[in-house]
């Protein structure tokens, strides 16, 4: 069973920063990339970012320029760097595994973690 654990979470004044951690094996981290999305209160979840195997990465436009995806294989970790957040960032924040067979398909999520930027 693929298990995703995030971490770093947490409260923080519009302008600061947060770093989101996604820990996993070695094996679903490096081999078919990964990604993260977010749901804000009432609304759908939505994809953030995505790190490729190649390592190419995406943004959503809302976050371009302010968050920064990373790997990193000595801590066998996905990173979610988060700068000048703004109130439109609060959200739940999920790392997602795709499935390496379809694509868009998602295999495993973690189980999420608050981000709530105060204004």
């Amino acid at each position: 069973q693929v298990k995703l654990v995030e971490s770093g979470g947490g409260s923080v004044q519009a302008g600061g920063s947060l770093r989101l951690s996604c820990s996993a094996s070695p094996y679903i981290l490096f081999t078919c990339g990964m990604s993260w999305y977010r749901q804000a209160p009432g609304k759908e979840r939505e994809l953030v970012s995505v790190i490729k195997e190649d390592g190419t990465k995406t943004y959503a436009e809302s976050v371009k320029g302010r968050f920064v995806i990373s790997l990193d294989k000595d801590d066998n970790a996905l990173y979610l760097q988060m700068n000048n957040l703004t109130s439109e960032d609060t959200a739940v924040y999920y790392c997602a595994a795709p499935n390496c067979f379809e694509p868009g398909v998602v295999l495993a999520w973690g189980q999420g973690i608050q981000v709530t930027v105060s204004s």
